[in-house]
């Protein structure tokens, strides 16, 4: 806190110098430090920063910042347009990682509940062993390692995408949009199949959970085609499962994944973070970590709200 203070002080001062014919006549270095050293000094009684950690004002000024999301500046990490703060450094990141980890994750979740609906209706067949095999392997694998193994196949030896996953153009010169896809698509590729299986299994377990109960048992008896029982009612009953896995994955994905984002150089909000621990880049730290924090406990809360409205029973708190 007391470096911005110095960094500030030490810009406005400089700025000041050509408005201010009494501060233009500052010609003595030792003088000019005087006053930044006075300004300074001044900032940090009024911030309380003097002050013991237990102080009110300390705690009070810490809060307010915390509050207004101020979460200062970077030691060692810049924006494209050259700003240290930690604030427009996560908003630069966080496209990019919006834009390659919560599509997978959405895509895998589309796949997961389509074909893990159907393989609800062919549990113990040939294909649902197959699935249940992919999806133990999936889990038991790596995903640092697999990665690994898709940059070799598909960029050494296939040679059709590139190693890194840093565009090439720079943002906002033409045709950068279209290159940022270009580098996106193999890890969005390696996400995929990371994912999908573990998420056909899941779907699919949850279907049969519910198909499993006597109000749908008693569709069949009625008469309804399969089909239709499947889609319109299952599902239907299945909404608030399906609806906590979507909402706690596409959380975790804005964080992005430190390892897999690393290991593709992608420019999103995981290798911003492993770049700052190697850096030991604390305000940026935490900066990052107050905001994975906030963004998880804010999903929770509209995931629950959400859930109360597709499930009466959370409402009335019946079971």
């Amino acid at each position: 806190m007391v470096d911005n203070i110095r960094i500030q002080v030490t810009n406005s001062l400089s700025d000041s110098i050509s408005e201010n014919q009494r501060l233009n006549q500052l010609q003595d270095s030792q003088e000019r430090q005087s006053i930044i050293e006075k300004q300074i000094s001044i900032q940090t009684k009024s911030l309380g920063l003097d002050e013991p950690w237990y102080s009110p004002k300390k705690i009070s000024n810490s809060l307010l910042q915390i509050a207004t999301l101020n979460l200062g500046n970077s030691r060692f990490f810049t924006t494209n347009d050259g700003s240290s703060s930690v604030n427009e450094l996560i908003i630069e990141k966080l496209p990019n990682t919006i834009l390659l980890f919560t599509t997978s994750s959405i895509t895998v979740i589309v796949i997961g509940i389509i074909l893990g609906s159907y393989l609800a209706k062919r549990e113990g067949k040939i294909s649902d062993k197959l699935v249940a095999g992919l999806a133990s392997a999936s889990l038991s694998v790596p995903p640092w390692w697999f990665s690994m193994i898709m940059i070799v196949l598909f960029s050494y030896l296939l040679q059709i995408f590139p190693a890194r996953s840093t565009p090439l153009i720079s943002p906002g010169a033409p045709g950068y949009f279209g290159d940022l896809l270009y580098h996106m698509t193999l890890p969005f590729i390696t996400m995929v199949i990371i994912g999908f299986a573990s998420s056909v299994y899941y779907t699919k377990y949850i279907v049969l959970r519910v198909i499993e109960e006597d109000y749908i048992k008693t569709l069949g008896i009625i008469g309804l085609p399969s089909r239709k029982i499947l889609f319109k009612h299952a599902l239907k009953n299945a909404g608030p499962q399906l609806m906590t896995m979507l909402g706690i994955g596409l959380t975790a994905t804005l964080g992005g994944s430190i390892l897999i984002e690393e290991i593709f150089d992608w420019p999103g909000m995981g290798n911003l973070f492993y770049n700052a621990v190697i850096q030991n880049d604390s305000p940026l730290i935490i900066g990052l970590v107050y905001f994975f924090t906030l963004l998880y406990l804010l999903t929770r809360l509209v995931l629950d709200l959400t859930l109360s409205f597709l499930d009466p029973r959370i409402r009335t708190g019946d079971e």
